[in-house]
């Protein structure tokens, strides 16, 4: 491919920088002289970083981790923090850049592809954060449906085959369902678990986002104490997929929750010095804990949708926030179907983690609803390959791939 073929990426989401870093790994595989350069709209823009992908604009981390839209009062402390100049910066870093590209790909809602339909370039949007499955009709903005019917909108990507055909029905011939790009790559590295034979092992998934993430794990510990005494005798395994920031931070947290901590063993002592918990903590084993664990505490978003298409239980409470409230919680059960249970309807207490404890029990040997969970996965997420049909399709707009 001739130089001159250049791609912007702009994304406004943790998760959405990770469905684009995953297309950008297979346009790389597919035609490796593309040109390709990203404006993180929300944070740092870790997962381009990760990739090397130049960023065109200034970055940073607000208050509220991109999660206005569930607490105005976030909204606040984001326009105090600099919200408004950023975004204006952002933009006018859009705006200078794009008339280089041949193409923009857009990932993420109605700021996403404003900054798209504001570039003046022809755009492909990737509406990755939202579904009718919420609701049962995908309810656009204004703004955001004027922006995906401009005819510089090539193509209208979604998560799911469902929303794909509820839009196509409003109109929206444009629609095509995508999928979830990151599943292409959710296979084991065969990253030794140090696990039992025919032992259940439950993950903990707490989020990525500092400080969010430490006080989700902090209370996933207390329920794993309450999961042990529910459980007594019978074995079961504790893995955690945490990132490298928190990994950090865990002598402090089990020092002050009463647990003890050895090179990413975590283990709670009873006051006989016998063993109550142990739970292993992992940076660089995601993909491995996912794919072998029997259930997942769930306390994030992208990482429980992955979960979910392969097929497994989860089971959530909710934390403090800014992103997993209950309110967010919720809204991914419905999301998600019957492979979630949400427990609680408030910020995880004693009462909440007893309660979930039980629910985690009653579900670890419960083949009728693992089944229901796997074909749940199937149904709601369709086939994989979705990079593949997110890249293919931008090369054949920039003339790499036959219509």
């Amino acid at each position: 491919m001739p130089a001159s073929k250049r791609i912007l990426f702009i994304s406004n989401g943790h998760g959405e920088d990770n469905h684009s870093a995953h297309v950008i790994q297979t346009l790389r595989e597919l035609s490796p002289d593309l040109e390709i350069a990203a404006m993180p709209i929300v944070g740092e823009g870790k997962a381009y970083r990760s990739l090397d992908i130049p960023i065109i604009g200034p970055t940073l981390n607000l208050p509220s981790g991109g999660f206005t839209y569930m607490n105005r009062l976030r909204l606040i402390k984001d326009i105090q923090a600099g919200m408004i100049s950023l975004t204006w910066h952002q933009l006018q870093a859009v705006r200078r850049y794009a008339p280089s590209c041949d193409l923009v790909m857009a990932t993420g809602d109605t700021v996403g592809q404003s900054f798209a339909y504001l570039s003046g370039r022809p755009y492909v949007s990737f509406i990755s954060c939202l579904s009718s499955l919420y609701e049962g009709r995908l309810k656009l903005e204004l703004i955001l449906s004027y922006c995906l019917r401009s005819p510089k909108c090539l193509t209208i990507f979604t998560r799911d085959a469902y929303t794909a055909e509820d839009l196509q029905k409003q109109g929206f011939k444009k629609a095509k369902f995508g999928g979830i790009p990151s599943l292409d790559r959710l296979v084991p590295s065969g990253k030794d678990l140090q696990l039992a034979p025919n032992t259940p092992m439950i993950a903990l998934l707490p989020g990525s986002r500092l400080p969010e993430a430490e006080r989700n794990f902090a209370l996933q510990l207390q329920l794993v104490l309450e999961i042990a005494q529910v459980m007594g005798q019978q074995p079961v395994a504790f893995r955690a997929a945490l990132v490298s920031s928190l990994m950090s931070q865990l002598g402090e947290i089990a020092s002050r929750l009463g647990w003890q901590h050895d090179n990413g063993k975590l283990t709670y002592l009873d006051r006989t010095g016998s063993v109550v918990a142990e739970v292993l903590c992992y940076s660089d084993a995601f993909n491995d804990i996912i794919n072998y664990c029997t259930l997942v505490i769930g306390m994030a978003g992208l990482a429980v949708d992955q979960a979910v298409a392969i097929g497994k239980p989860i089971v959530q409470i909710a934390g403090e926030g800014p992103q997993f409230t209950y309110a967010f919680a919720e809204a991914q059960t419905r999301l998600l179907g019957c492979s979630v249970q949400t427990v609680g309807t408030k910020t995880a207490d004693a009462e909440i983690l007893k309660k979930a404890a039980q629910v985690v029990s009653k579900t670890l040997y419960d083949e009728d609803y693992f089944a229901a969970c796997l074909e749940n996965g199937r149904r709601r997420f369709g086939p994989l390959g979705a990079s593949y049909r997110i890249a293919n399709e931008l090369l054949m707009y920039l003339g790499e791939r036959p219509n």
